[in-house]
């Protein structure tokens, strides 16, 4: 009896486990390879027939994988390049066939470097949905109409306001200088500029009546473009935000020190900075430059400041709010305090 009893559960065992992969063939079936064109003004679609698949694209050449950005409009892409695409499953363990393409520049189309090209990303996904979020930002803007507005990556996004989607450190920093007034925080955590420029192509911004948009963006392009290209694209950046909104003032922030010491990360970051300092006084721009507040003596960044030596702790929320409070005012046209 022992024996047919363990029979039977191998027999059991090898049934589920076929019944499982039957089921992932035909759920990976189901998910329906993308179709992907390009129109005669360089606008790239992309299609599935899953109606509720998500579609995540690239367009470096890269495998797209579930933190992939998700394709939510059409892709300017006259100057060509690699673009594949897979349809995944809402929960993203399941994904369908990949679709790639390779597409020529159209007459005349130079090709521009990665941080000038709008796209979506979801690097950050579990810790928060890239798309929710541009979802709930846009609505939140369109509802409050601030007038102080936030723009850029995860230094931005936890420093504080709605939506509560991830941790902020800085929260309590943010309610103390913001809270009173019609302030926005429009960070996004891992976004380089152009996904900045995405989101606010998109309509991101569209609802606000800013006096003054704070932007801060442009460390996490360190590791893939060069300075000049960073600091083209921050220009880009702050003249995309004045088309959308005329009237405001834009704060630009010197791209914070990273690096527990002085190393090429710095140095890189130094030459951002010098390039965009030359912005402060054009098309509405200030220029501030704060990261000196986070080195101490030696060169050196502290813990209490900066935790990884990247992103701002509470106390470092608070040098940092305190020392583009002045200039804040300034620009609101506030009586000083």
């Amino acid at each position: 009896m022992k024996t047919r009893a363990v029979v039977l559960l191998v027999v059991l065992s090898v049934l589920s486990a076929l019944v499982e992969t039957v089921n992932a063939q035909a759920l990976a079936t189901a998910l329906s390879k993308p179709e992907i064109q390009r129109d005669t003004k360089g606008l790239v679609t992309i299609t599935c027939t899953t109606l509720d698949g998500v579609i995540r694209y690239s367009i470096d050449g890269s495998d797209p994988g579930p933190r992939s950005g998700p394709y939510l409009a059409p892709i300017a892409l006259p100057q060509g390049g690699v673009v594949k695409a897979r349809v995944f499953t809402q929960d993203r363990k399941e994904k369908g066939e990949l679709a790639s393409v390779e597409l020529g520049p159209l007459a005349g189309a130079a090709r521009p470097a990665s941080a000038f090209v709008p796209v979506t990303q979801d690097r950050d996904w579990p810790i928060y949905d890239w798309a929710k979020r541009h979802d709930a930002v846009a609505k939140l803007v369109n509802e409050r109409k601030p007038t102080l507005v936030f723009i850029g990556d995860s230094i931005t996004q936890m420093f504080g306001g709605e939506p509560h989607d991830r941790p902020q450190p800085g929260k309590e920093v943010w309610e103390r200088y913001y809270g009173k007034r019609n302030a926005a925080n429009l960070g996004f955590g891992y976004d380089y500029t152009e996904n900045v420029l995405w989101r606010i192509e998109q309509g991101e911004l569209d609802g606000a009546a800013a006096k003054v948009v704070v932007v801060l963006i442009g460390t996490n392009n360190t590791g893939k473009n060069s300075a000049p290209d960073i600091a083209g694209a921050i220009r880009a950046i702050c003249d995309l935000i004045r088309k959308k909104q005329p009237q405001t003032k834009i704060l630009l922030l010197g791209i914070l020190p990273r690096s527990a010491k002085p190393d090429a990360s710095r140095a890189k970051i130094a030459e951002i900075n010098q390039l965009i300092a030359k912005y402060d006084g054009h098309n509405g721009v200030t220029y501030l430059d704060v990261g000196g507040k986070f080195i101490g003596g030696d060169g050196t960044i502290s813990k209490e400041l900066m935790y990884d030596f990247l992103h701002p702790t509470a106390k470092g929320y608070e040098v940092l709010a305190a020392a583009i409070e002045p200039t804040l005012v300034k620009l609101l046209g506030e009586a000083a305090p």
